[in-house]
């Protein structure tokens, strides 16, 4: 079950179906075209389609909708999810292991909201759910998110050379990076 995190200025929770409608936020963040196609969905096309990516695919557990304590307003999304085999290709690699994954609305980029976030629920996935490690993955080209995982101290564990998206039918070269539990207790 999804629980709720906080931190100095943001929640963490699961998303609502009308997060996608409440003055139309999460549509008019996620309908951007330099948002989604960067982490492999494409950019959504309506208000409708907003409330059906919630349904079937944010809803799941450990997903949040990233909001602004202040205000309420839902930001973006982060969540941990479980490896494919190909992101941790060993049985003992993917023991005790989910994988980071997170966006925000452009609006909101330069603020280290999304550091601020994942910060918290590695914390979560450390401490809470007792994970070994935390991968994480990210388009080589996308030098925003690769500098989101530096800060997280997610090490380059290795590269994959074009692959393929199909939600967005296109090819990337993917950075796979990973941080364990020791890392993460030390760099504390």
């Amino acid at each position: 079950m999804t629980e709720v995190l906080t931190t100095e200025r943001l929640t963490l929770r699961p998303w609502k179906v009308g997060d996608a409608d409440e003055t139309r936020v999460l549509f008019s963040l996620a309908s951007n075209p330099h948002i989604g196609p960067r982490a492999g969905w494409p950019a959504h096309r309506s208000v409708e389609d907003s409330a059906a990516i919630i349904r079937g695919v944010l809803s799941t557990d450990e997903t949040y909708a990233v909001v602004l304590s202040a205000t309420g307003e839902p930001v973006g999304s982060i969540g941990l999810k479980p490896l494919s085999g190909i992101i941790a290709p060993s049985a003992e690699e993917n023991r005790g292991a989910l994988e980071i994954g997170y966006w925000i609305g452009e609006p909101y980029w330069g603020r280290g909201l999304v550091p601020e976030a994942a910060r918290e629920l590695m914390r979560y996935g450390f401490e809470d759910l007792g994970l070994e490690a935390i991968w994480g993955t990210h388009d080589v080209n996308n030098k925003q998110s690769s500098r989101v995982m530096d800060k997280l101290g997610l090490r380059i564990v290795r590269t994959r050379d074009h692959v393929y998206f199909p939600l967005i039918d296109e090819y990337h070269d993917e950075a796979i990076r990973r941080i364990t539990r020791a890392q993460w207790e030390h760099e504390r």
